[in-house]
């Protein structure tokens, strides 16, 4: 296989991708997009990416910060899950409506549910958080970075 970029090297070939990606990825003080919906968010849509390198990340982040595996276990089925609250599930649905804008257009369902879960400044902000996760899903996938995982 052809060797790629490292991680390093893509980020000091182009230091403005990591620098502008996290203040995409940055919610204002007293959002109600809480760090629980950003871990799940991170999450589901590394996995719809087949990012392994941020799977692998942003499931020990969402359980350094207490989320319960259980519920990482069966994220992927959130739909059918009972432990997902209505926030959650707004979220996860606008969030797999974007990652997916390719394959169908996102419904007034899912913007309608969205909206009335965070409001349109919270809507902005988890729109905003979704656009870093897949830009960072699209650089990780593309240069084949892979976690240390033991």
């Amino acid at each position: 296989m052809l060797q790629r970029l490292s991680p390093e090297a893509v980020y000091s070939l182009c230091p403005r991708l990591p620098k502008h990606l996290i203040a995409l990825g940055k919610v204002e003080a007293g959002s109600v997009i809480n760090q629980t919906i950003i871990h799940l968010v991170h999450l589901r849509v590394s996995q719809i990416n087949h990012c392994c390198y941020c799977q692998h990340m942003h499931s020990q982040e969402a359980r350094d910060d207490g989320e319960r595996q259980a519920r990482l276990d069966v994220l992927p089925a959130w739909r059918e899950a009972p432990c997902f609250s209505a926030e959650e599930r707004a979220a996860l649905a606008w969030a797999e409506a974007l990652t997916l804008i390719s394959q169908a257009m996102v419904s007034d369902d899912d913007y309608q549910n969205a909206v009335t879960a965070f409001g349109e400044q919270g809507l902005m902000e988890l729109t905003s958080v979704i656009l870093e996760i897949n830009s960072w899903n699209r650089i990780a996938v593309s240069f084949q970075f892979t976690p240390e995982i033991n």
